[in-house]
């Protein structure tokens, strides 16, 4: 089959089509034949080669796709061949095929194509398993995600918003600011001239923070927090090491978590899956939440799609066809 191809670690001119073999599906999974996968920005990490697959996993870039049902391993039941499905992957998105354990297996939401379907998995799953399994957001409380026109920001407001969240964003320019106020955020924060720990300090505080910043933020989002708050980190793209003060997570009764998705056990991904297809998909049906597509490439031009996303400047996903 086709495949997104590495030459070695580097920048996206590493990235070239190449030919594999194709993957079987062992028991438990079933073969996807990939019609769309998205760009997340851990594939551009494993590209530089500091993101590497889980044991076991494909070493081929991708953790999500779009596709149709070409073949049940044993032990799988209530699909079949031919259905139109989206999956959460830990690898191997980037390619005509690919395998996927059956629990991270999805239907596409109704009133969406599979090209649009290929944006969600990544983001919805993160989402859902961070700000509302793990952080636990109810109605009426206070969210601040950082990145708001992002993948993972644009479906935060979308969620927490439709399920009564007031929300907070942060964003750097009127476009994108305009484009979260749009998507349901009740305050868009730029980063390049206000401070976000100002501004929800006089809100009151924010009882969930998502976080892809990391070690840059920490000190800021915890003074950001109200009593009772939660900060979930889920990125390092500024820093790995940052210096916690527990005098102020005391005094405001406040805990922080760090959480990774991809080599999470099966378990646990399928559990994450059946709440995005019961919680999520419903409001993508009725269309509340919208998966937000930057642009649409065939997969030949992978490169210019890691370009663009590293370049900054866009919203929403970059998606690859097939």
């Amino acid at each position: 089959m086709r495949a997104v191809v590495t030459t070695a670690d580097g920048g996206p001119e590493v990235l070239s089509i190449g030919e594999v073999d194709d993957p079987r599906p062992a028991a438990g999974e079933v073969l996807i034949d990939v019609a769309a996968t998205a760009v997340n920005r851990a594939d551009t990490l494993q590209r530089m080669g500091l993101y590497p697959p889980p044991p076991g996993a494909s070493d081929i870039i991708g953790l999500e796709c779009s596709g149709r049902i070409a073949e049940l391993g044993d032990g799988v039941e209530g699909w079949k061949v031919g259905d139109e499905v989206c999956a959460l992957l830990a690898g191997g998105g980037y390619a005509e095929k690919v395998a996927v354990p059956v629990g991270q297996v999805m239907p596409i939401p109704a009133g969406l194509s599979l090209v649009e379907a290929a944006a969600l998995p990544e983001v919805a799953t993160t989402v859902w398993s961070n700000v509302f399994m793990t952080a636990h957001l109810t109605k009426g409380e206070r969210f601040l995600v950082h990145g708001g026109a992002g993948g993972i920001g644009t479906m935060a407001i979308q969620l927490a918003s439709t399920l009564g969240a007031e929300v907070f964003t942060t964003a750097g320019s009127a476009e994108k600011l305009d484009l979260c106020l749009s998507l349901g955020a009740t305050r868009a924060i730029s980063y390049r001239d206000e401070d976000f720990v100002e501004v929800l300090e006089e809100a009151g505080g924010a009882d969930v923070i998502l976080d892809n910043m990391g070690a840059k933020y920490l000190p800021r989002n915890v003074s950001a927090l109200a009593t009772g708050g939660r900060l979930v980190i889920i990125g390092m793209q500024g820093g790995a090491k940052g210096e916690l003060d527990i005098n102020a997570l005391l005094r405001k009764r406040a805990s922080v978590t760090a959480t990774s998705l991809r080599a999470r056990p099966l378990a646990e991904k399928a559990a994450i899956c059946c709440g995005v297809v019961e919680n999520v998909w419903p409001l993508v049906a009725a269309g509340s939440v919208r998966p937000i597509v930057e642009a649409t490439m065939p997969l030949a031009e992978v490169g210019r799609a890691h370009e663009a996303m590293e370049a900054g400047g866009h919203a929403g996903k970059f998606v690859l066809t097939l």
